[in-house]
C-alpha cells in the first residue's frame, strides 16, 4: 500500500471541517503540538462497517466477539511496513471503531451480577462494538506538522477539493442544558454503598460514573470540532455511524437517508493500550487523581489519597499485562507523573491536572491483539480494583447502561499497529437524520456525557460528587450543567 508524504499546509482541523458532507468520517485526533506521544491524527472515509451484535443477529456465545474482531483484522493483515527512508507512521490503512464497555461482560462473564444481568437500563442500544473498514486516510503528525496519504488510491477526497473548501460557511449545533440521570442525591447514596463495599472488604476501589443528557440538534462534526479546540486531546476520536447502514457486511455509507444516526465525540486524555508490532510493545497510561488546572501541581502530587488510588491501577493494569506478556518484561516506567490536560489558555481555563503511571509489557510468542484486549479491557482505571467484582457494583448501582462511554476507541492498522484510548470525556449523540441531509446532520437529538470518580476508602460523598462536575469541564463550557455549583 502507499505511503507518500503530501506537500501541504492546512490544518487536521481546516481538513475536517472542509470534508465533503456527503462523505462519511472516522477520525483519530491528536491536538497537542508539545507531546510526542501522541503526535498522530487519521482522517478517513469508511467504505463499510462492522458491527456486533447485527440487527436481528441470534445470541452468540461469550468468547465470539474478540475472536470475529480478531479474524476481521487478520483478513486484511498485511505486514507491510513504510518505506526505507520514509518517517513511519501509525497506520496505512485499516480499522478505526469503538468497544462499548459492556463489551467487557461478554469478554469476561463472572462480572456479571451474581444474581443475573446488569441492572442498567439500556435505553440507548448501542452496539457492543462497531468498526468501520478504512482502507486509505490522510496521517498528519502534530508536532513536525508534515501529512501524508496512506492507503488505496481513489477512496479520499481529494486534496483540491479539500483545499477548495477551506473557509466555506461551517455547519452549527444546538446543545440543551445537561442534567444529571442519576441526580446529586442518589449519586451521593451510590457513593456511601462503594463505601461500605470497600470496608467490608468487597473491593479496593470502585468508579463510579453518572450521565448529563441534553437535547442536540446539528452537526457531530462541527461538535467534534468545538470540543477538541477546547480540549485539545491527546487521544481524541470521531466516529460517525447510520444505524441502518450498519451490518456485518460491506455497505454504502455514503447515501443520505433520514435514517438513525450516531456519533462518537471523544476528547480522551487516557491511552488503554498501544500496541507496536516491530518491538510487540504495549503500552497503557492510567489516569487517577484530578484537580482542576488553577490548582498547584504540588497539591495533587502530594496526595496520600489520589496516590493510592493510583498505585491500585498499576498494580491492576501490571496483572492484566501479565496475563499476556512474556515473564519479567512487564514494567512501570513511570510510576507518577502530574500532566495538564484540557483547557483554553485564551480564555483562561487551565484544563485539569491528572496523575498518570505508564505501564508496559512484550507480548508473548504467539499472543495478538485479541489476546491483549480479552486481558486488558474494560480498563483498570474506569473499573476498580478488584476488577471482576468493581464491575459487578457498578451493574449493581448505576441505573443506565454505559455504552462506548468508559470502553475504548482507537484505529488498527492492517501492518499491526494499534492503539485504543479510555473513552473518558467521550459525548455520545444518537437522533434523527433528515432525509437528504449531510452525514454528520442530526435534526433531532440527545446527547450523553457521562463523568465518574474513583471511590475509595476515605472518599466523601460531596467531594466525589464535585469531582464528577470537575470533569464535565469540556461540555460545561458549551452547555449549562443543572445542577452545578455557580
Amino acid at each position: 500500500m502507499p505511503c507518500e508524504p503530501l506537500d501541504l499546509t492546512m490544518t487536521p482541523e481546516a481538513m475536517l471541517a472542509a470534508w465533503p458532507p456527503g462523505t462519511p468520517l472516522a477520525v483519530i485526533w491528536s491536538a497537542d503540538a508539545d507531546c510526542p506521544r501522541s503526535a498522530w491524527s487519521i482522517l478517513a472515509a469508511p467504505t463499510r462497517t462492522y458491527t456486533w451484535p447485527a440487527r436481528g443477529a441470534p445470541s452468540r456465545t461469550p468468547a465470539e466477539p474478540i475472536a470475529q474482531l480478531a479474524a476481521l483484522f487478520d483478513a486484511h493483515a498485511h505486514g507491510q511496513q513504510p518505506p526505507i527512508g520514509q518517517q513511519p507512521v501509525p497506520f496505512l490503512g485499516g480499522w478505526i471503531g469503538c468497544l462499548s464497555y459492556d463489551l467487557g461482560r461478554v469478554i469476561e462473564p463472572a462480572a456479571g451480577l451474581p444474581a443475573g444481568p446488569p441492572r442498567a437500563t439500556d435505553d440507548r442500544h448501542w452496539p457492543g462494538m462497531q468498526w468501520c473498514r478504512c482502507p486509505a486516510a490522510y496521517v498528519h503528525n502534530r508536532v513536525s506538522g508534515q501529512w501524508w496519504v496512506v492507503g488505496e488510491p481513489g477512496v479520499l477526497p481529494p486534496v483540491r477539493l479539500l483545499e477548495a473548501a477551506v473557509g466555506d460557511a461551517p455547519p452549527a449545533f444546538e446543545l440543551g442544558g445537561l442534567r444529571s440521570t442519576t441526580g446529586r442525591d442518589a449519586f451521593e447514596d451510590q457513593v456511601r454503598r462503594v463505601i461500605d463495599y470497600i470496608h467490608a472488604g468487597d473491593a479496593f476501589q470502585v468508579n463510579l460514573a453518572h450521565r448529563l443528557t441534553g437535547s442536540f440538534c446539528g452537526s457531530t462534526r462541527a461538535l467534534f470540532l468545538e470540543l477538541a479546540r477546547q480540549a485539545a486531546p491527546w487521544y481524541g476520536a470521531y466516529i460517525e455511524t447510520d444505524d441502518d447502514a450498519a451490518s456485518d457486511g460491506p455497505k454504502d455509507n455514503g447515501r443520505r437517508g433520514g435514517g438513525d444516526r450516531r456519533a462518537v465525540v471523544s476528547m480522551s486524555p487516557e491511552l488503554l493500550a498501544e500496541l507496536d508490532p516491530v518491538t510487540r510493545r504495549v503500552s497503557t497510561r492510567p489516569m487517577k487523581g484530578t484537580r482542576r488546572g488553577h490548582a498547584a501541581p504540588a497539591e495533587l502530587l502530594a496526595s496520600p489519597k489520589d496516590s493510592a488510588e493510583l498505585n491500585m491501577i498499576i498494580d491492576l493494569m501490571r496483572n492484566d499485562l501479565g496475563r499476556v506478556c512474556e515473564y519479567r518484561t512487564v514494567r512501570v516506567d513511570e510510576a507518577r507523573v502530574i500532566e495538564r490536560h484540557g483547557g483554553a489558555p485564551s480564555n483562561g481555563d487551565a484544563g485539569l491536572l491528572q496523575g498518570v503511571a505508564t505501564v508496559s509489557g512484550r507480548l508473548r510468542p504467539g499472543a495478538g491483539l485479541a489476546d491483549l484486549l480479552r486481558a486488558a479491557f474494560p480498563g483498570g482505571s474506569i473499573t476498580g480494583a478488584p476488577k471482576i467484582r468493581a464491575m459487578q457494583i457498578i451493574d449493581e448501582l448505576e441505573p443506565v447502561a454505559r455504552g462506548p462511554y468508559c470502553g475504548g476507541v482507537g484505529f488498527v492498522s492492517d501492518h499491526g499497529h494499534a492503539a485504543f484510548n479510555v473513552a473518558i470525556r467521550t459525548a455520545l449523540v444518537s437522533g434523527i437524520g433528515a432525509p437528504g441531509s449531510a452525514l454528520d446532520a442530526i435534526a433531532e437529538g440527545v446527547l450523553d456525557y457521562s463523568v465518574g470518580a474513583g471511590i475509595v476508602a476515605d472518599s466523601t460523598p460531596k467531594g466525589e460528587w464535585l469531582e464528577t462536575l470537575d470533569k464535565s469541564g469540556v461540555i460545561s463550557r458549551i452547555a449549562t450543567i443543572h445542577g452545578a455549583p455557580a
